[in-house]
């Protein structure tokens, strides 16, 4: 129990007011519910009436009739009730940021941002409505830059009520920020809120800031992803769920490992040697499977960067999938059938190896006459099947063989009038009907016999590509199902869904095995660790889970993104984790231990889909800003150098983009490395970009 005891003392020269002192303590101590305290309180000053003034004095009375003290009083009173104490508070601390020399200046400037919307959100609280808008105006421009989203969603806060209804502001009020900053800054802030005796901004300071203080000066990387982050169960929690055991590796026997038993990759002279019997099969095959007319000169493009002196330096990069280490799955996994088994040995022989100088092929499918109907796209292992979810609820699957046949480059959307019109009134995709509304997600299985399709009428359909027909409804969400994935030996999937939940299926049951639930917000997208043996999913609360598949525990938590998180992709290796969100940031994370190794930094808008190089060397990140951008991920995973930091150079992470594929007007929906390293993409043509 939190025990206040005051006495009051008069003197002749003081200019302290008792009655203000008393009502201003009474009040304090009722407020807080401070019971016991409060009727001590009440019953001195009972005593003190019945008594005369000058007999009541003791030694302890001198305490208050200190002045500093009792303007502490009054002032954290007045803040109680006088809403410009937050107005001058703020703009004060603004001024002094603003001022402050340049070596600590970004640091402390990330301490306004909470403390502005915390100011905001009290004022919402104290029922101060119209100071609290004048305020919130006054200062937004400040954070426009970083935190657009956020204040978007706060300019919503209209009433107390609003701060306990909207989620967005409930969580910013249960949570706290952590801020990396270095010892100096540390100690100038607390100079100067001591100093100004700036009660108000302290006490928000106190409340919602969790301070990282490193020692000596601060860095000069003012893009550090962990430099500001919020989380909800506490940095503390989310450190001891990061100290969990995982294993990163791949898994045992698997396809690539018998190939490097029976000889691994052939030798660039080997390759060369057989090109000129193999160059004709593999062109009529490219034609059949990777995308129709386009197969021709992709080959020739692929033949060339085989032939072209990279090779060896290309293949060493490669080896880093075979140097991971080796687990055992921990799910029952399938069996793989013998022919294709022996087609996909036949593409990891021919596979190109990539690196910062040797860039994939890209084919690009462009959707036209969607007339903003397409919500997603995906693309088969080989690039030969290609299809569409929309907002009417269909499912389009395009055959790129047939296309081609039909003479045909064009994959039509909605206009179904044109598509019949033409190539004697056949349409130029099957059409896949079931759900009941928009169609959210898609996802070939590994071998492309299998699509699923994911919806918001809370169903997860599973359809069969040669049948051309729905096989299974899988029912289990409540709401919306955002995104859903298969694993990438096929049979099991996975789902993520608004209800805050992943989940995870197997083809054969009607109900999923796991439910995975810890976010604080909607689930927005999911993928499978390469051994099978994990799950990642990205959420609107700003972070990214790792889940273990046969417990359902979560073992990493990553935090460091400033908006929602909308695409994941994996390592080949298994080591390390893109993760793309709503502001265009990337993020590459090391799994063993859950900290963001680069921020990648370079597209002006959402980032919709990501994908690794078969041996890791590149990523590919596609974005709403219409380009595709092809990344350095071994230099992207290398500690920057002490020299960099030492002269200043803050914009190392903006030279590990290696090349940006512009489009015309076609933001990227979807990306996919083909198991022999072209890369396709995908997205709908539009008129708005």
């Amino acid at each position: 129990m939190f025990v206040l005891c005051f006495s009051k003392r008069y003197t002749k020269n003081t200019e302290m007011d008792e009655e203000v002192l008393d009502k201003a303590v009474y009040l304090y101590l009722k407020k807080k519910g401070f019971t016991q305290t409060e009727q001590i309180f009440q019953q001195e000053q009972q005593n003190k009436n019945n008594k005369n003034s000058s007999s009541s004095i003791t030694a302890t009375d001198v305490s208050l009739s200190d002045p500093d003290l009792a303007k502490q009083i009054l002032t954290f009173s007045q803040s109680e009730s006088i809403p410009t104490l937050y107005h001058d508070g703020y703009s004060k601390l603004r001024s002094w940021t603003y001022s402050s020399l340049d070596l600590y200046k970004h640091e402390l400037l990330r301490v306004l941002y909470p403390v502005f919307i915390h100011c905001f959100m009290d004022l919402i609280a104290k029922s101060h409505l119209q100071e609290a808008r004048a305020f919130f105006n006054n200062f937004r421009e400040d954070h426009e830059m970083m935190h657009s989203r956020d204040l978007t969603k706060l300019e919503g806060v209209l009433s107390p009520s609003h701060l306990e209804e909207m989620e967005f502001a409930h969580t910013l009020r249960q949570s706290k920020v952590n801020i990396k900053i270095c010892q100096y800054s540390y100690d100038l802030l607390l100079q100067y809120l001591h100093k100004t005796q700036s009660i108000t901004m302290l006490g928000i300071i106190n409340e919602h800031i969790d301070f990282q203080v490193s020692p000596g000066q601060p860095s000069s990387i003012s893009d550090d992803a962990e430099a500001f982050s919020l989380v909800g169960s506490g940095q503390d929690a989310a450190n001891l769920i990061n100290q969990k055991e995982i294993h990163w590796g791949l898994l045992e026997d698997s396809l690539e490992d018998r190939l490097d038993k029976a000889g691994g990759l052939l030798s660039d002279s080997e390759k060369t040697e057989g090109e000129g019997k193999e160059g004709e099969l593999d062109e009529n095959k490219k034609k059949s499977t990777e995308g129709g007319k386009q197969g021709g000169p992709l080959k020739k493009l692929k033949k060339d960067k085989v032939v072209g002196g990279a090779g060896k330096a290309a293949r060493g990069e490669g080896e880093k999938s075979t140097a991971a280490p080796r687990v055992k799955p921990e799910l029952t996994l399938p069996t793989i059938s013998t022919d294709v088994e022996h087609s996909i040995l036949e593409d990891l022989r021919n596979r190109v190896q990539l690196n910062n100088s040797t860039l994939p092929s890209v084919s690009f499918y462009t959707f036209i006459n969607t007339h903003n109907g397409l919500n997603c796209s995906s693309i088969s292992h080989d690039g030969s099947l290609v299809a569409g979810g929309f907002s009417d609820s269909s499912l389009k699957v395009w055959d790129m063989a047939k296309l081609g046949r039909m003479g045909s480059s064009v994959l039509q959307g909605e206009n179904d009038e044109n598509t019949h019109g033409s190539n004697n009134g056949k349409r130029s995709y099957t059409l896949y009907q079931g759900h009941s509304g928009p169609v959210y997600s898609a996802s070939f299985s590994p071998f492309g016999d299998f699509l699923l399709s994911s919806s918001s009428d809370s169903t997860i359909r599973l359809w069969s590509t040669k049948l051309n027909a729905n096989v299974v409804c899988y029912k289990g969400h409540n709401y919306p199902v955002w995104d859903v994935q298969f694993s990438p030996l096929g049979h099991y999937f996975a789902s993520a869904s608004h209800d805050r939940t992943a989940r995870i299926w197997s083809m054969d049951r009607i109900q999923p095995l796991r439910i995975l639930a810890g976010h604080l917000s909607d689930v927005d997208c999911v993928q499978w660790h390469m051994n099978c043996n994990y799950l990642a999913t990205g959420s609107s609360d700003k972070t990214v889970r790792l889940w273990d598949v046969q417990s359902g525990e979560c073992i990493r938590i990553f935090i460091g993104h400033r908006s929602m998180i909308l695409s994941l992709a994996m390592s080949p290796d298994g080591r390390y984790m893109a993760s793309g969100d709503e502001d265009g940031s990337i993020m590459m994370w090391d799994v063993s231990n859950g900290r963001c190794v680069t921020p990648l930094v370079g597209h002006t808008s959402c980032v919709w889909s990501l994908a690794f190089s078969c041996e890791g060397s590149l990523l590919a990140s596609g974005s709403a800003d219409s380009t595709v951008k092809l990344w350095d991920v071994n230099t992207s995973v290398k500690p920057p150098k002490t020299e960099d930091n030492k002269s200043g150079n803050t914009n190392t992470n903006r030279l590990r983009s290696l090349k940006t594929l512009t489009t015309k007007s076609t933001p990227v929906y979807a990306l996919r490395f083909s198991r022999r390293n072209l890369l396709f993409g995908a997205g709908a043509l539009s008129t708005n970009v």
